[in-house]
Order: C-alpha cells, then structure tokens, then sequence
C-alpha cells in the first residue's frame, strides 16, 4: 500500500486519519505542523501528502508549495475547517498550488478513503 504523510496541528484529526488509512493498509506518518511535514518529507519518500491549510510555524500552503518544488510526483490532498468563506479561498489557492484535492472539514471518512484509493491506488 502506500506511504502517507499527514500534517494537521489538530491531534484528533491526525490520529482519525492515521486510522482510518492503516485500516485499510497504508503506513501512516504524522507531522503537528507544517515545518514538521517539510522535515520528514526531506527525510523519507512519500506517496501522498495530507495537510491542513492552517497551522503553527508553517502553513499547509507553504508546504504545499515546497512539496510540489521538491518532490513532483507526490500527491497532495488539502484539507481546512474554519470560517466558510475563509477556508473555501485557502482550499482554492491549495488547488492553485498543485494539491489534487481539497476537503473542507468535517467531512466523511468514505470521501477520503475514496480520494486517496484514487491518488495512490
């Protein structure tokens, strides 16, 4: 199965993810933020990226953009909650700067499940 890679600075929506994937037979990392994320993708090879938008030291934007520089073939999936407006235009700017999918939290565990069977098979 897969490698993934998950940033989010909530912990319950990091541990929810790690879960849900390993149940189906990926290999879960976890990063707490975004210069985290930067560090173990420098470190180890990755199929897929998940990362929140906002979050401490580094923004999921920042690290998308980094990611897609130095890793190409990683596929990126964009994920934030908040504020409808707000969110909505951090998701359409994560499209913009490469993450091939985008999730407005909450959303369903079969609509991930779903996008990452599609991504890395």
């Amino acid at each position: 199965m897969a490698r993934i890679l998950i940033a989010d600075d909530d912990s319950e929506i990091r541990v929810t993810l790690q879960r849900l994937l390993q149940m189906v037979g990926h290999e879960v990392e976890l990063a707490k933020d975004g210069l985290e994320a930067t560090r173990i993708l420098g470190a180890s090879e990755f199929d897929l990226m998940v990362t929140d938008i906002v979050m401490p030291n580094q923004e999921g934007l920042e690290c998308i953009l980094e990611a897609r520089q130095k890793h190409p073939d990683l596929h990126l999936i964009a994920m934030s909650g908040g504020g409808k407006n707000r969110t909505e235009n951090y998701l359409r700017m994560a499209k913009t700067f490469g993450a091939e999918a985008i999730f407005m939290k909450p959303f369903s565990p079969r609509e991930m499940l779903d996008k990452v069977n599609e991504l890395v098979g």
